[in-house]
């Protein structure tokens, strides 16, 4: 599709014309309304991770003002932040706090100095929902001594949850330190807190999770039947993580012995086992699961569908993806968004792109998209296929439909696509809207724009944002820092080394003080 009638067809779905790239700054002497009388959000607790939902409504005055907040905070650093928010007119409410300490999930320095700032206002108190969503922040930074003293002060104050435990596991094991998240929830217990079977199917789960089946195995193998009795979920979770790590041999031999111990498959255990196969290219087989699991009486659900779609169109078996498509429709299904996102994964696969965008169309029509997911896929395969003017275009139209504004993960596709074009002036400028909407980088982000400036030989732009990288406790990749050594020696900057040296050494030696 060529780039004027690209346009034409987005234009479905908004009369406005694209938002200008640049950006101007920001007032911060911005009064700020956290009890809004607006309308109402459901958003999923990410914190939660047990069978019991708690799902948090907010306000849109509140995501507004959350959002202003993190804009402040993105211009700020160090010691300006509190001046900053010292200089906006905010009345603080416990949810609005939590929600901005979310959004700063990729900056636990910004985090922490916020928190800070929000316990200091008058009458106002942390919510166990705060806490969690510091812990969450800063457990990304691998700050475990201080998300510690934040454990004993919740203790103290009586808003200690197995959720705030179910974090710091997490955050444990996704930083490979298997033993401290084990040791964490054993915890659990010297904390006052009754182990339940759910508890340890967590744990099993997140060690999986974390890519260390091997470990949730052993875990399980070593606790079944002396501190919890297995059920369906325990052997479904094992099915899952050795399916992720593409072990079929060990799935088998877990479903072999959950089948062993009377429990028969469900729609999830296919679902599981169906996916395992299509990770590892195995489509025929997973279409054999299918046809067992239809022989059985056990009725797809639209996940297993959503996944045979995803598989099958990944290596271009197109035909075969959309007649799982339209059988989830005949077995009454009304497609939602994730089966959408499939079938146009499906097509931009096989470089299909009119028919995807016709989807996306079909998307709005039926009242369930897109989503920003469903943008992020289509960008994927554009730059793929070296489209970028196409997938700029597509970029900037995001902001004005609802329910697809850029995420953090959109900004990275985007900034990475200027970087490999040798676009870095655009990737900066990408960059610069992302942080004047309040939307934070993680670690890959800064690694993928340093080293840019690098190879382009712009040292002191490439040192400004290495330095706004470690403001935000981000520990900096060895190689990003190497590249960047590198080139300032060669520059013949070896005072500038060793200063970021000293930088690094004190962020990786030194824990925040809480």
């Amino acid at each position: 599709m060529g780039l004027t009638r690209l346009v034409n067809f987005l234009q479905k779905a908004s009369t406005n014309h694209f938002p200008n790239i640049s950006c101007s700054p920001t007032a911060q002497t911005v009064p700020l309304r956290s009890f809004a009388t607006t309308s109402l959000v459901t958003i999923k607790n990410p914190f939660e991770t047990s069978d019991k939902k708690l799902d948090v409504v907010v306000s849109d005055g509140v995501l507004e003002d959350a959002e202003r907040i993190c804009k402040i905070l993105s211009k700020s650093s160090g010691s300006s932040v509190e001046a900053s928010l010292a200089r906006a007119s905010i009345e603080v409410s416990p949810v609005l706090v939590a929600e901005v300490l979310k959004k700063l999930g990729n900056a636990g320095a910004v985090a922490l100095s916020f928190f800070k700032w929000a316990e200091k206002q008058k009458g106002f108190k942390h919510s166990t929902g705060s806490y969690n969503a510091l812990i969450e922040a800063l457990g990304k930074i691998k700050q475990f001594k201080l998300i510690w003293d934040l454990v004993s002060d919740m203790k103290r104050k009586g808003q200690l949850s197995k959720e705030t435990f179910a974090l710091i596991v997490r955050r444990y094991a996704r930083a490979r330190k298997v033993k401290e998240a084990i040791e964490a929830f054993e915890k659990m217990e010297k904390f006052g807190m009754k182990l339940e079977a759910s508890d340890y199917n967590r744990l099993i789960d997140t060690l999986s999770k974390s890519r260390h089946a091997g470990k949730a195995q052993e875990v399980f193998d070593k606790m079944k039947k002396t501190r919890f009795t297995p059920d369906i979920k325990s052997y479904t979770i094992l099915l899952e993580g050795w399916g992720q790590e593409q072990n079929l041999l060990r799935l088998n031999e877990v479903y072999r012995e959950m089948r062993e111990e009377g429990f028969e498959p469900d729609v999830v255990t296919y679902g599981i086992i169906i996916n395992a196969h299509c990770k590892a290219r195995k489509y025929d087989e997973a279409i054999e699961l299918f046809r067992e699991m239809e022989a059985k009486n056990c009725k797809p659900s639209p996940h297993v569908f959503c996944t045979l779609i995803n598989g099958l169109g990944s290596v271009r078996r197109l035909s075969e993806a959309i007649e799982f498509f339209e059988r989830s429709k005949a077995c009454g299904f009304a497609p939602e968004a994730p089966t959408y996102n499939a079938l146009v994964g499906a097509y931009c696969w096989s470089v299909q792109m009119y028919d995807a965008y016709r989807v996306v169309d079909e998307m709005r029509k039926s009242g369930v998209g897109p989503n920003s997911r469903t943008y992020d896929i289509v960008l994927h395969h554009l730059i793929k296929a070296h489209r970028t003017k196409e997938a700029f275009t597509i970029f900037q139209r995001m902001s004005s439909e609802p329910g697809c504004a850029p995420t953090v993960g959109t900004y990275e596709i985007i900034v990475r696509m200027f970087c490999k074009e040798e676009r870095v002036d655009m990737a900066i400028r990408v960059w610069d809207q992302m942080k004047a909407k309040g939307v934070l980088p993680g670690m890959h982000m800064f690694s993928t724009l340093i080293n840019s400036l690098c190879r382009e030989n712009k040292l002191d732009d490439a040192c400004k944002y290495f330095d706004e990288m470690l403001d935000a406790g981000i520990r900096p990749p060895a190689q990003m820092f190497s590249n960047l050594k590198q080139a300032l020696i060669g520059e013949g900057k070896k005072d500038t080394v060793l200063i970021l040296s000293q930088k690094i050494d004190k962020l990786r030696k030194t824990a925040f003080v809480g």
